[in-house]
Order: structure tokens, then C-alpha cells, then sequence
């Protein structure tokens, strides 16, 4: 492999002569193996837009020659079309706050716009990383302002996939609304409820979560560019602080402001606390739906068995016919994981010192994972389990019908002691409590019927009941 001589601070190092990454993103990789995993994409593109924006007010304000500039473009364009990006080659875990990030975006950049302009990769006295590309600039305010374009652009997916499954469970709580099932309470026989109850619960915290991200997103929307090293503006034209913000807010299609205390921007990251707390509270939301999913099916015949999920794959290699509930079974594994992901963002969030926080990257990897992984969670919850569910009607009522909890009903005509006593002879003998007061003589049939009306308990008018209802 023919090989280049570059050389920076340290000193010098050979690079492929044909890579567009130089010596500092050739120190990251060697220094940095940590994941294998590279920088999200989107962040990529979000390096490249901001760079592109910022050749374009230099080159304004004649900071930067017009040709540099239009050869900067035209790289960060294609960088944002999708090309070179397997230049970028530094770890997405990285120490330095970000630095290898942007300096494999700067060194890409340029020797990319040397190519354009005729000249030989590494060539930087035709546009130089650190002098031409990242003029006005510093890691302090690009890598984090890259991160928050980043989150705005993966949010809409996740809020869309939530979207779709609030609309399902909608569905879901109109179809089930007269389907009677018991209720529980600490997983013990409550009263009386619907099925159709239950999923509108499930899409009320749905809509919930998504009020909850849009709010956070807002926090997106405050950048800190111009403020380059702690807030100060150092090395930042008068011109280019002014108009900055302008010009990326137009790049990246996002109202973006330029935040009022560029040193508390710079060095405090709790807006991205914000958007993984929002994130995390819609994870554990979903894997508590997951469980009662499972539950709810269980069985089918020796468990509860009130609803069936759909059958999605064998369930066993020994067991024939077993079929598990894999789609509630993954979702709640991908909120494991983004309940990690927010406490290592915390902790992150956390362990800044002074007017930087170093940990960005591990922010910013841990961030995008929650959003990606969550998003597909949802899509594949909506798609392979939701919509599919099926209601055990005659089942639910049976069990309503036979369970002592409903002697709550009788509290009122005979008060608790006497209810209780029913309902512990009901548990005893296995003489549901219809049959007991029947037989102690305590009300007449019609009586009976009507204070035990499971319709009139579950709160549900007699036109929504469906096939158990007949059974009344």
C-alpha cells in the first residue's frame, strides 16, 4: 500500500495515500478500538452540513476564497449524499469530547475538496483541515450542535411508530369495549373491568410518552455554535457568530437559535438528559404493557389465557406446538437496554467538569441507540402483535363470573364483613358468590341478578357487550 507522510502535533505518521482521513482520524482508530462501531451516519451528514455552513459565511464575510469555499461545498455535499462516509473511521466511543469526530470530518473534507480543486490528497496547503474547514470553529460547539440535529432528525420516527401504535390500541380499546374481564390488583382477583379498558390505557401513556419527547425535542432547538471553545466566541469573526445559526438552520431544515449563555451551552448537556428520560419513561411504559401482554396470554389453557397473541414463530426445539409471545419478549429486551442507555447518559451528563463535558460521544452513541432501537421496537409491536390480537371472550367472563371478587358488589346491601365472609367461603368451597347468596337466601334471583350484574360492575352499557354478555 502506497503511503503518505503526515504530520501534526505529535508528530508524523504515515497515512494510505489514497484515504481521504488524515493523521489525527489515523490516531483516533489506533487509539480508540473500542466498539468496532463507527459514527451514526446522520451524525456524519450533521458534520458535513455544519461545515458547509460555515464555509459559506466565511467565504461572506471573505474569511475564505471563494474557490475554497465552493470545493468545501461541494464535499460537504456529497458527504451528505451519502458518499465517503467509510472515510470516517473513528470509534463512535472516543475520548478527546468529540475532537476525532470532527477533526475526520475536517481532514475528509478537505482532501476532498483538494480532489476538486486538482490536487493530491494531503496536500493542505490548497485547503487545510484545521485552518479552512473548522475556520470559526471548535469540537466545543460543532460535535454537540451535530448531535442535537442528529436527535431532531431521529425523533420523527419513534413519534411516528408511537403515532401508529397509539391509532392500533385505539382500535383495540373500541373493539374489546364490551368484552368483561376481571380486573387485578397486586395480580390478585380485583373487579370487575373490560378488556377494551385495559388497551385504552395502554394508549393513553402512549400518547402521553409522545407529548413527552415532542417537549424534550424543543431542547433540540438550542445550539451553541459560535461559541467555539467555552463560550467566548474565540477565533470567531464577529460575522460568522451573528449568522451561523442562520445558515445551519437552513442547511439542516430545523429553526434552530443560537442559545443566550453560549459558556452554560457549551459545557452543560442536560438537554440531552431531557430527550433519554422521555425516551427511557416510553420504554418502560411499553415493557410494562409487554408483561401484562404476556400474562394476559398465558397459558393459553393453564394460564390466564384472556386474550391470544399472534403466533409469530415456533416456540421451542423440543416442545411441538408452542408458540411464545417473542414480539412483547423483544420489546421489553430493547427497553433494558435503553434504561441502560440513560443511566450511562446520566452519569455522562453528570461527570462534566468545568466549561466542557468530554463525554458527549458516549452520549450521543448511547443516545441514537435508544431512538433507532426503540423505534423499531415499536414498528415491530404495532405490526406483529397489536394489530393481531385477539380477544378470549368466554374465557374473560368465565372467569369474572366465577372469581370471589365480585362480592365487592355486595358491600353496600350486606357491608364488608358479611361480603367478605362469601367471598372466603366462595374461595374455600369453589361456589361462586352468585351461588352462595342464592343459597343463604340473602336475595330474591332478580335481586340477586341486578346487584351482581357484571355488566353494571365492569361500567359498560348493555349494547357494547358482545358474545360474553349472551352468556349472562
Amino acid at each position: 500500500m502506497n503511503m503518505r507522510i503526515e504530520a501534526d502535533s505529535i508528530g508524523t505518521l504515515a497515512v494510505p495515500t489514497e484515504a481521504y482521513y488524515g493523521v489525527q482520524s489515523s490516531r483516533a482508530k489506533e487509539n480508540f478500538s473500542i466498539t468496532g462501531t463507527k459514527l451514526h451516519p446522520e451524525l456524519i451528514s450533521n458534520l458535513a452540513r455544519i461545515k458547509k455552513a460555515a464555509a459559506v459565511v466565511n467565504a461572506q464575510s471573505g474569511n475564505l476564497a471563494v474557490g475554497k469555499k465552493d470545493a468545501i461545498v461541494q464535499a460537504c455535499d456529497e458527504i451528505v449524499a451519502g458518499y465517503f462516509h467509510e472515510a470516517f473511521i473513528v470509534d463512535a466511543i472516543q475520548g478527546g469530547a468529540g475532537t476525532s469526530a470532527n477533526m475526520n470530518a475536517n481532514e475528509v473534507i478537505a482532501n476532498r475538496a483538494i480532489e476538486i480543486l486538482g490536487g493530491r490528497k494531503g496536500d493542505y496547503r490548497i485547503v487545510h483541515p484545521n485552518d479552512d474547514v473548522n475556520l470559526c470553529q471548535s469540537t466545543n460547539d460543532v460535535f454537540p450542535t451535530a448531535g442535537k440535529m442528529t436527535v431532531l432528525q431521529l425523533l420523527p420516527e419513534l413519534i411516528a411508530e408511537l403515532g401508529k401504535l397509539e391509532s392500533a390500541l385505539a382500535d383495540k380499546a373500541e373493539e374489546f369495549a364490551g368484552v368483561i374481564k376481571m380486573g387485578r390488583t397486586q395480580m390478585q382477583d380485583a373487579v370487575p373491568t373490560t378488556l377494551g379498558r385495559t388497551f385504552q390505557a395502554y394508549r393513553s401513556f402512549v400518547k402521553r410518552d409522545i407529548r413527552h419527547l415532542l417537549g424534550a425535542a424543543e431542547e433540540m432547538k438550542s445550539i451553541n455554535l459560535g461559541g467555539t471553545a467555552i463560550g467566548n466566541a474565540i477565533n470567531a469573526t464577529p460575522e460568522y457568530l451573528e449568522n451561523i445559526t442562520a445558515f445551519v438552520s437552513e442547511e439542516a431544515g430545523i429553526a434552530f437559535t443560537q442559545a443566550e449563555d453560549l459558556f452554560d451551552a457549551t459545557q452543560n448537556v442536560d438537554g440531552f438528559v431531557r430527550v433519554s428520560a422521555a425516551i427511557k419513561t416510553a420504554a418502560v411504559n411499553l415493557s410494562k404493557m409487554s408483561n401484562d401482554l404476556r400474562l394476559l396470554s398465558s397459558g393459553p389453557r393453564a394460564g390466564i389465557g384472556e386474550i391470544n397473541l399472534p403466533a409469530k414463530q415456533n416456540g421451542s426445539s423440543i416442545m411441538p406446538g408452542k408458540v411464545n409471545p417473542v414480539i412483547p419478549e423483544v420489546v421489553s429486551q430493547v427497553a433494558f437496554r435503553v434504561i441502560g442507555n440513560d443511566l450511562t447518559i446520566t452519569m455522562a451528563a453528570e461527570s462534566g467538569q468545568l466549561e466542557l463535558n468530554a463525554f458527549e460521544p458516549i452520549i450521543f452513541h448511547s443516545l441514537f441507540e435508544s431512538i433507532d432501537c426503540l423505534a423499531h421496537a415499536v414498528a415491530t409491536l404495532t405490526v406483529n402483535c397489536i394489530t393481531g390480537i385477539q380477544a378470549n371472550e368466554m374465557v374473560c367472563y368465565k372467569q369474572v363470573e366465577e372469581s370471589a371478587g365480585i362480592a365487592t358488589a355486595l358491600c353496600p346491601t350486606i357491608g364488608y364483613q358479611k361480603a367478605s365472609a362469601i367471598a372466603k367461603e366462595s374461595l374455600k368451597t369453589g361456589k361462586t358468590v352468585r351461588e352462595l347468596v342464592l343459597e343463604k337466601n340473602l336475595f330474591s334471583v332478580e335481586e340477586t341478578d341486578s346487584i351482581l350484574d357484571l355488566k353494571r360492575m365492569a361500567g359498560i352499557p348493555a349494547e357494547l357487550v358482545l358474545l360474553a354478555g349472551k352468556a349472562v
